[in-house]
């Protein structure tokens, strides 16, 4: 909202000074007649005494009484000059031949230059100099007053229209994090009571919407396990009796289908509870290296090859960081289950603790993720081309839980690429006040 301020402000204050420098000189273009004509009425009577003043006088004393009357009217100039002085234009020339008076003009229409004529050849000149320093600072002065005088209004006037759109922007900012129920509280009489209205009808829909989707994946997920395991218990049992071998394998591999419709539907309803904004994490004090070295324990028998090596950097003196257990341990346990389907043989683990928060980065040495998917990984159930396979790209939800579990406690989760070849993924949890 400064910056909107500032730009505003700048609008206004340039167009104001080139307002002011430049449409009194598009006016006295367009009127110029005018002008001359006013100010010839304003100083021709000033200048029919100075010449009845030189008349009173003998041509020879005219540079005298040019200089005794310079004295006299400063800081007004008095001096006598040729008519066909280069000084003057053909046109002012032309008419001090005719006998007529001259005016120029200069800022603001005020007049620089009055002359007389005093015979055929002579004229007598009233020259106005420019203003003095400290009157110039004045007007400067008056102008920069003026510019405080905007700024007061401005200010006066966007005051308002500041408070409503922070406060628009909170809600915007709290309703993204998963408040759903958040709303703006902003009157109708606002200035932006209109816009207000229709994100609050916005929210209203999307709350709706998302409470729907999710009681829906609920229920689903919930009423699919129920016949599940039956089908699981009943497989078992026919398993338990003397099979063709044939028979078997077929019946093993329907088991193994079932099971793996079980555990998409356990996917479903963690990245389901994650979406609930009404849980809050539960944070606890854990010694991060104890805490990186279960989880590293929890997976090791998953790895599918056993020249794969995980290496754990700890970088600095570790203290005891407040977290979620549960949550980071599932991030953490579905990127390294990521890096050990994809890496070649180097997985590594890397943990540092700022001043602001935690990082901790899960790298491997595999094909890494191409830039322009490497925001698309983390939505549900999209896979990349070349993990299309189940047996290889798992659901598409890993990714989607680990973010949802970072988040919920304030924190990310991004992926760039990897020093040692292949991805990079950054968790960041910042430090709880």
């Amino acid at each position: 909202m400064l910056r909107i301020l500032i730009r505003l402000y700048l609008i206004t204050i340039v167009t104001f000074s080139a307002a002011i420098y430049l449409v009194p000189d598009l006016v006295i273009k367009v009127f110029h007649e005018r002008f001359a004509s006013y100010n010839l009425d304003h100083s021709r009577g000033v200048q029919n005494l100075i010449v009845q003043q030189f008349h009173r006088v003998p041509p020879e004393q005219w540079p005298a009484l040019a200089t005794e009357m310079d004295q006299q009217f400063r800081p007004l100039q008095i001096a006598v000059a040729r008519i066909d002085d280069s000084g003057f234009t053909a046109h002012e020339r032309e008419r001090l031949q005719r006998g007529e008076m001259v005016v120029r003009m200069g800022d603001w229409g005020w007049r620089t230059l009055a002359v007389a004529p005093l015979n055929a050849e002579l004229a007598v000149k009233l020259i106005v100099p420019p203003d003095p320093m400290d009157v110039n600072l004045l007007y400067w002065s008056i102008n920069v007053l003026i510019g405080a005088a905007l700024l007061a209004c401005l200010l006066i006037w966007l005051r308002p229209h500041w408070r409503d759109l922070e406060r628009l922007k909170h809600t915007a900012e709290r309703f993204g994090k998963g408040h759903l129920s958040e709303r703006t509280q902003i009157a109708d009489s606002s200035n932006i009571g209109h816009l207000a209205h229709v994100f609050d009808t916005m929210a209203g829909d999307i709350e709706d919407l998302l409470n729907q989707q999710r009681d829906l994946l609920n229920a689903v997920s919930h009423e699919l396990r129920t016949p599940l395991t039956r089908l699981d218990f009943g497989l078992a049992l026919v398993l338990s009796d003397d099979l063709p071998t044939a028979s078997r394998e077929r019946l093993q591999g329907l088991v193994a289908h079932i099971r793996e419709l079980d555990e998409l539907v356990l996917e479903l309803l963690s990245y389901s509870r994650l979406q609930n904004p009404a849980r809050q994490p539960e944070r606890v004090q854990v010694s991060l290296d104890e805490f990186i070295d279960s989880i590293l324990g929890s997976v090791d028998d998953e790895l599918e090859s056993p020249q794969i090596v995980i290496d754990v950097l700890l970088h600095g003196q570790l203290e005891r960081f407040s977290l979620d257990p549960r949550l980071t341990a599932r991030a953490i346990q579905n990127l390294l289950r990521n890096a050990m389907r994809y890496c070649e043989k180097r997985i590594q683990v890397s943990v540092q603790v700022a001043a602001q928060g935690c990082e901790i980065w899960v790298d491997d040495d595999g094909i890494g993720i191409p830039e322009d998917e490497r925001e698309r990984i983390f939505e549900p159930f999209y896979r990349l081309d070349r993990s299309r396979d189940r047996t290889t790209g798992g659901f598409g939800l890993g990714l989607a839980i680990s973010r949802r579990a970072l988040e919920a406690q304030g924190g990310t989760l991004t992926v760039e690429a990897s020093p040692l070849g292949g991805a990079r993924f950054r968790l960041w949890l910042p430090i709880q006040v």
